[in-house]
């Protein structure tokens, strides 16, 4: 069954201090849409609580992507196809990029917004992996001002984050620092795109000769959050990539994650695949050490 429009009010002021002072007027009541692609899909399923809606789709200050010499920020309310499309995310943060053209068709793509992924929160979406493999900040925002807050933890649980009922995401930053990685990013679903991840890796490395210089690696749909193996990382830093050291890092996955069963997969079929997918990422990175 539908939801009934009658139940709902929705209001665009327009302006971002507009849209922040409802939320501090009435705390959690007002909930922020931008794209709608989630929303959309709980109203016509008569899964949409009643409630108020305040839209941000055409707020400027949501809608740029800012390119400075240290860090690029990227407004909260733009739309995967606005990231696959732009220049600096495409040649520097081609996880990004490749999670954008992963969510969903075009439409979706034309819609959808990256603040809109990470304030939803799923496990399972394309975009959050890359996010922590680049260590992204968020920019959240309220009539108390700005504050800066590092993405790695963010989430509190499934479905949960840090962000206060009164707060916004205004914008996401990432720095300019990763010249000479290897980017490496894989989704496993029934599709690339308009299907929802088994099993996601974003990962990104760089050797200092045969040895391990700097890695990330997260993962999608393995656990009640999206999730960075800190863990392997500290395993590998310094040491030269060997079938021993491969296996030692897959079984530290096996460990950390906490995959569930579901409609799309088994918990034991995830637990394989990210521990494939991490020995895949190690493989390309030691053979990029050969190349060099």
């Amino acid at each position: 069954m539908r939801s009934d429009p009658a139940d709902y009010k929705l209001v665009a002021p327009g302006k971002l201090q507009a849209v922040v002072s409802l939320l501090a007027e009435e705390p959690g009541q007002w909930l922020p849409i931008a794209g709608g692609t989630d929303v959309m899909v709980q109203f016509s399923a008569g899964k949409l609580a009643p409630r108020k809606l305040v839209s941000i789709w055409n707020v400027a200050e949501l809608r740029d992507i800012q390119v400075a010499p240290d860090e690029i920020r990227i407004g909260a309310g733009c739309t995967y196809t606005e990231l696959r499309e732009h220049d600096v995310i495409a040649r520097e943060f081609p996880l990004l990029a490749s999670a954008a053209r992963w969510t969903g068709g075009i439409a979706n793509q034309n819609r959808g917004t990256l603040g809109g992924n990470i304030v939803n929160a799923s496990p399972a979406a394309d975009s959050l992996p890359a996010l922590l493999a680049y260590e992204a900040e968020l920019i959240l925002v309220s009539i108390r001002g700005e504050r800066r807050v590092p993405y790695l933890d963010f989430h509190t649980g499934y479905k949960t984050t840090r962000m206060e009922r009164d707060e916004l995401v205004q914008s996401i930053c990432l720095g300019r620092s990763f010249v000479g990685y290897l980017h490496h990013a894989r989704k496993v679903g029934a599709r690339n795109a308009q299907a929802i991840s088994k099993v996601c890796i974003a990962a990104l490395g760089r050797l200092r000769g045969h040895t391990v210089e700097n890695v990330r690696i997260a993962l999608g749909s393995v656990a009640p959050v999206p999730l960075r193996l800190t863990e392997v990382e500290q395993l590998l830093q310094g040491k030269p990539i060997e079938p021993q050291l491969i296996a030692q890092a897959q079984q530290i996955v096996a460990a950390a994650i906490q995959p569930i069963d579901d409609i799309r997969s088994t918990a034991n079929y995830r637990s394989a695949v990210a521990a494939n997918l991490v020995g895949e990422f190690l493989e390309q990175l030691r053979d990029s050490g050969k190349a060099a």
